[in-house]
Formats: structure tokens, C-alpha cells, sequence
């Protein structure tokens, strides 16, 4: 009997971790939860004046949208997560620990309409990004803020560069749209940074 739940329990495991794994290869990033340094990083490059809606791309776990939710009460976030697991969690998390300005939809955000976000937050892998930005250039309204962690937006010049103090020194990526805007414009930072599109960026950061 013994031998049996431990088999069944060993299948449970690897069909879970199976199911992570094909889903963050459709939906262009595992879901890792994002630590309590980046995700301070990601609030502060957000206005404490924005109204709207925030648009998280790949909510993972859910740890990123209750923090935006609980920072801008007054906005609604929208998260999207296609990975069923994930999704799950943090559909029972809202069950549990409702928040009202919460809205979590499992869906592919490629085929959603960003045209009424405020603000996007995104973590996806380079591959996700290089799709991303068309779409983003053809359906965010002027003025939308773009936040993205570890990757930037090939093309296009951020506004600013934020560097977390966590042991991956994470870079937090901020753009304003129209994106085209941004290509003539020198970004600041929290340190040094290249004013070519597509250059590396140094960024040091002083805690």
C-alpha cells in the first residue's frame, strides 16, 4: 500500500511539473514568483498617480497582481495566465483573500486587446518579448506605461532602468508609449546606462 501511494504520489508530482514545464514553453516563461525586492522595484516605476487599468502578462502565482492591486486600489488589475496550475492557485487565493479590483483571466494575452491599459507588467523570456512589442506598439494609447522585469523590448529605449538588489541584480525596464518617442530620448536610471536602442545597458545601483 505503502509502495502504491508513494508511486501515486511520484506520478502526481511529474504531472504537475510535466504541465509547468509545456505551459512555459506556450506562454513564453515559467511561473516564478516574483521576490519582495523586484517586486518593490516594479511599484516604484509605476506613477502613484496612475488611473486605469493594469494589465499583468503572466500573473504566475498571483504574488505580483495582489501587490499591484493593494498599491493602486483605485486601479484594476487584470491578470492573465494561461498556465492552468498557476491559474488555479491564485484563483483559489482570490477565493480565499478576495480583492475587488482583482480580475484574473486564464487566457493567452497574444490574443487580447491591451487598447485599455494604463500600464503593462510583464516578466517574459526574450523570444515573448521580440512578439510582444508589435503588438504593444499598435494597440497601447499614448501615454501607457510598460514595465518590464529582466527583459527589455527589442527597439525600443526605455525611459528608465532600475536595478534590484537581489542575487540575479535584476533590471527593471520602464518605457512610456508611443514607443517611437522613445528612440530620440536619453533614459535615466539608477546608474550609467546606453542611449542607443538595442545596446547594452549598464545600470549600478546604490541601496
Amino acid at each position: 500500500m505503502d509502495s502504491l501511494l508513494t508511486a501515486g504520489a511520484a506520478f502526481l508530482v511529474a504531472s504537475v511539473a510535466l504541465g509547468l514545464l509545456v505551459y512555459s514553453f506556450i506562454a513564453g516563461v515559467a511561473p516564478i514568483p516574483t521576490t519582495s525586492k523586484v517586486k518593490a522595484k516594479i511599484l516604484g516605476a509605476l506613477s502613484p498617480d496612475l488611473e486605469g487599468n493594469i494589465f499583468e502578462l503572466g500573473s504566475g502565482w498571483g504574488t505580483l497582481a495582489y501587490a499591484l492591486a493593494k498599491r493602486f486600489p483605485h486601479c484594476t488589475v487584470i491578470a492573465y495566465e494561461i498556465s492552468p496550475i498557476p491559474w488555479f492557485i491564485c484563483k483559489l487565493r482570490l477565493a480565499l483573500f478576495p480583492l475587488p479590483n482583482v480580475i484574473l483571466r486564464r487566457a493567452d494575452f497574444h490574443t487580447a486587446s491591451l487598447e485599455q491599459a494604463a500600464a503593462i507588467v510583464c516578466f517574459l523570456f526574450p523570444g515573448c518579448m521580440k512578439k510582444l512589442g508589435p503588438k504593444l506598439e499598435k494597440e497601447l494609447p499614448p501615454g501607457a506605461l510598460v514595465v518590464s522585469h529582466t527583459w527589455p523590448i527589442p527597439g525600443w529605449l526605455p525611459e528608465a532602468v532600475h536595478q534590484a538588489d537581489d542575487w540575479h541584480s535584476s533590471r527593471i525596464y520602464e518605457y512610456v508609449a508611443p514607443p517611437w518617442h522613445l528612440r530620440h530620448k536619453t533614459p535615466t536610471s539608477d546608474g550609467p546606462v546606453a542611449t542607443s536602442p538595442g545596446a547594452e545597458t549598464d545600470v549600478v545601483e546604490s541601496e
